[in-house]
């Protein structure tokens, strides 16, 4: 099938959102930020220089400075360039080769350049924590909440989001800082993702965390 090409479309705003079933607050104690597959291969699918993508790269830039200033670790998963057919199994019946060996394909888009101190890993599947090492990264750090930013809502987003629920780990899935083929399958990942974690704006989620930042950790065991 391949990857298509997206038209336009303005980002939800709050008035927009899917009602989340959880009222879990966040905390930049417990909290880690995943930005999903932001590479030149995947945000090419998108017009330049238009909505949803320069709002998408916006909203991500300003989580990740917000989470560098108060100690979050930064992770970015990233699908590997060249995979063997052997690699890709299933999904390459529907999605293809994936990334070639073009030149910049697979980097993360430039004003999100993984900086010193952040953490990439290879994504092979739709789901960031399959076959990484994410898991272990988060237990390692102590956190147990993930905010998921990035493409595509309905894949990679939304089933990072459920993998992180079945492992306790609290998701809050930032509604104006992913992106996906349609309007309509961005609002349909939103409303499963409202079932089993927070669905939340930049706006909301950056305002949160700087509120919180003075309170002392509570973890959801104490």
């Amino acid at each position: 099938m391949g990857l298509p090409t997206v038209g336009p479309y303005p980002l939800p705003d709050r008035a927009a959102l899917p009602r989340s079933c959880v009222s879990w607050s966040i905390d930049p104690a417990r909290a880690a930020l995943l930005v999903l597959d932001m590479q030149n291969h995947f945000v090419a699918t998108f017009p330049a220089g238009e909505s949803p993508v320069v709002e998408l790269v916006d909203n991500i830039a300003a989580l990740r400075e917000l989470a560098a200033t108060l100690g979050m670790p930064v992770v970015f998963s990233a699908e590997p360039a060249a995979q063997r057919p052997g690699q890709r199994g299933l999904v390459a019946d529907v999605w293809g080769p994936g990334i070639g060996d073009e030149p910049d394909a697979a980097a993360i888009v430039a004003p999100l350049t993984p900086r010193t101190g952040e953490h990439l890993l290879a994504n092979v599947r739709h789901n960031a924590f399959l076959r990484s090492h994410l898991g272990r990264l988060l237990r390692d750090e102590g956190r147990d909440q993930l905010i998921i930013c990035g493409v595509y809502a309905h894949l990679g987003v939304l089933l990072t989001a459920a993998d992180a629920f079945m492992n306790d780990i609290q998701p809050f899935v930032v509604a104006d800082a992913v992106a996906d083929f349609s309007p309509e399958e961005h609002a349909m990942a939103l409303r499963w993702a409202a079932r089993s974690g927070v669905v939340c704006t930049t706006e909301s989620l950056l305002r949160d965390l700087l509120l919180s930042r003075a309170q002392p950790a509570v973890r959801r065991d104490a």
